[in-house]
């Protein structure tokens, strides 16, 4: 059964553009291509990958198209475009002759606006999204969980998928207020979430498998087996872990399910959820 990494970034290091890598994130400060990644995939026995923006230009689109036609394993694109542009159906037009790209997202959670997801501008790009059939990635903090239940009650009809499981600050063992406002959001049955980004949240390199637990626990009974997608968030995740440690986690965790629960977790949800 095909296995899918429905979150991975790739960039050639420029300091001027990734401005959101700290002082501390020295690991990341290089390039990171698909060939470092085809490696790692194949010793985890995954079959492809989605490749996500890491830089909100539309240059980057073009940059992770390059790789798609060169890499089949990459079976899909989340880009940017600018949701908040008068022209931005025209844009989403044009890139529907880009077969790879399948999805989209904005980094809501590095915007000093607190309530940006709720700007009738941004509203009106998500509407212009489902005009054309692309899916959403929330990439979004806690604190933005009352206005994603906002924002997506408005799209009963579009397709979200929250990234990294809404960053809850796992180091701190939050928990109880993350999973109160990711339940309300769960409850939207057009909602998936990756099960990703968890080694980054959690105290680099001093986490255990049992600090995960109660977060895949959560995720599981909110979200079931059909809405719930694997993501390594390589290369990010090296922060904390290598990427067979990262696989390993979620690969205990599920190794205890039914096959066909692994099989739609590890592979199926995400080539429904992206059309690969």
């Amino acid at each position: 059964m095909v296995r899918i990494d429905s979150h991975q970034h790739f960039w050639k290091y420029d300091p001027d553009r990734q401005t959101w890598m700290s002082a501390d994130m020295g690991i990341l400060k290089r390039d990171y291509g698909p060939q470092e990644l085809a490696r790692l995939l194949e010793h985890c026995g995954l079959h492809g990958s989605v490749a996500v923006q890491a830089s909100q230009t539309e240059a980057e689109n073009d940059y992770l198209l390059d790789h798609a036609r060169a890499n089949p394993f990459i079976k899909g694109i989340v880009g940017w475009v600018d949701l908040q542009s008068a022209g931005v159906a025209e844009r989403l037009a044009w890139y529907k002759s880009q077969t790879a790209i399948k999805g989209f997202r904005h980094v809501i959670h590095d915007e000093p606006d607190v309530d940006f997801l709720l700007r009738p501008a941004f509203v009106n790009g998500i509407k212009a999204l489902g005009s054309f059939g692309y899916p959403y990635d929330l990439l979004i903090f806690p604190v933005h969980l009352p206005n994603a239940v906002r924002l997506v009650k408005q799209f009963p009809d579009q397709l979200f998928v929250v990234d990294h499981i809404a960053k809850p600050v796992i180091r701190e063992y939050e928990l109880a207020g993350w999973k109160k406002e990711l339940a309300a959001l769960a409850a939207f049955q057009n909602v998936h979430c990756k099960i990703s980004g968890m080694v980054t949240e959690a105290a680099w390199k001093q986490w255990k498998q049992e600090d995960f637990i109660p977060y895949l626990d959560t995720i599981v009974d909110l979200f079931g087996t059909k809405r719930i997608l694997y993501g390594s968030d390589w290369p990010v995740c090296t922060l904390s872990a290598s990427y067979k440690d990262t696989y390993g986690i979620v690969k205990r965790y599920f190794d205890r399910f039914s096959e066909t629960e692994q099989d739609d977790f590890f592979g199926l949800n995400a080539e429904r959820f992206y059309r690969l």
